[in-house]
């Protein structure tokens, strides 16, 4: 281990930190100017931003022939997303979820996990499967562009009918600065976190870690960092949206833009382990699916329900590093989430979701 590969872990973690708090403030003042949803741009512009390690990773490991880790990447970074950051952000703060997100959204990264499952089941991910899944990513992005501009314009009429006039707008002598520091902050965080993956690469070498863990957690996990910084950065300044549409917009940029790209880089496309079809990608899934009762309910993701996420993915994690360093302690660990903890949860989950989808619940609401 050098001292260089520490030294550039180090400042790597500066550049995030640094990256995610100027690309939050410019891209929330960004939003008003463009009379655009501070939730549309977490959804697009951040979320893709943030995400561009995960491309820059995927794409180059699907050149080299290194399937395992351009699949991994994508569905460690998802499962990442969605138990480890949502749940730090709400430790952070509780977090609001816009209504958007629990009607179209979540749905839709559900739909779009289960899709790449079926995809992956024969084993491979194509070139036409990663044409199809590119060409969802851009009528999702135009999509929700479109929304987004047409709900912005119907509040500022109700704003206009109930006060007299037009929310005022955002100071343009601004613009060409808060785009600047959008760049930067994106490039800040692209940088920084590509040297925190060569650190933690080289942390994971050392403790003779394989490359499948590897790819699932520490390249997942350092290429998500982006996401980490922005998301809590953003939960931090009562940007809530910005903190959860970021997860959900990069989660569905991972699915279809990275796997999508990745896949047609690709010779022969990707080709993807038993254990993925079989292990990784139904967690990833079943981690989307979970997010829908949790976020619907109130619409309001509470400190409690952030330590339950996290829980679950350090438990995600725990196994991996049992699993893959064949540890004698797996099977008792196994034993004891199957017959305990899963059917905690998911009898929580159903509790969660009865609560929130009763009759009465909803004739309450409306």
């Amino acid at each position: 281990m050098s001292v260089q590969t520490l030294v550039l872990f180090v400042v790597g973690l500066g550049l995030l930190v640094f990256g995610a708090r100027w690309l939050v403030a410019a891209a929330a003042r960004l939003a008003a100017a463009a009379g655009v949803s501070s939730l549309v741009v977490g959804l697009t512009v951040v979320a893709f931003g943030t995400s561009a390690p995960e491309l820059a990773v995927s794409v180059r490991a699907s050149w080299a022939g290194q399937a395992d880790m351009a699949v991994g990447n994508v569905v460690g970074s998802n499962i990442f997303n969605v138990l480890f950051i949502v749940g730090a952000a709400a430790i952070v703060t509780p977090l609001v979820v816009a209504q958007q997100l629990v009607r179209r959204d979540v749905p839709l990264a559900i739909g779009v996990s289960a899709l790449v499952l079926v995809l992956a089941l024969d084993g491979r991910i194509g070139r036409g499967d990663g044409a199809l899944l590119v060409a969802g990513l851009v009528a999702y992005t135009v999509w929700v562009v479109r929304v987004g501009r047409r709900e912005s314009r119907a509040v500022a009429a109700e704003y206009a009918a109930e006060f007299g006039g037009a929310p005022a707008p955002a100071a343009r002598r601004t613009l060409p600065l808060d785009v600047g520091l959008v760049l930067l902050g994106l490039g800040m965080l692209v940088v920084g976190s590509t040297w925190l993956v060569d650190g933690a690469i080289a942390f994971a070498r050392w403790l003779g870690i394989g490359e499948v863990v590897v790819s699932l957690t520490i390249v997942a996990a350092g290429t998500s960092l982006p996401e980490v910084a922005t998301s809590l950065t953003a939960a931090a300044r009562g940007e809530r949206d910005i903190a959860v549409g970021n997860v959900v917009g990069s989660n569905l940029f991972n699915l279809l833009g990275v796997l999508g790209v990745s896949a047609v880089a690709a010779p022969g496309g990707l080709s993807v382990l038993d254990s993925m079809v079989g292990f990784d990608l139904p967690i990833m899934v079943a981690a989307a699916v979970a997010c829908l009762p949790i976020w619907a309910r109130d619409r309001t993701i509470p400190r409690w329900e952030g330590f339950l996420l996290v829980g679950w993915f350090v438990a995600y994690t725990t196994y991996l590093v049992l699993d893959a360093t064949g540890h004698h302690a797996r099977s008792g660990y196994t034993a004891v989430m199957l017959r305990f903890v899963v059917p905690t949860t998911a009898v929580v989950l159903g509790f969660v979701a009865w609560r929130t989808w009763r009759p009465s619940h909803r004739g309450a609401a409306r």
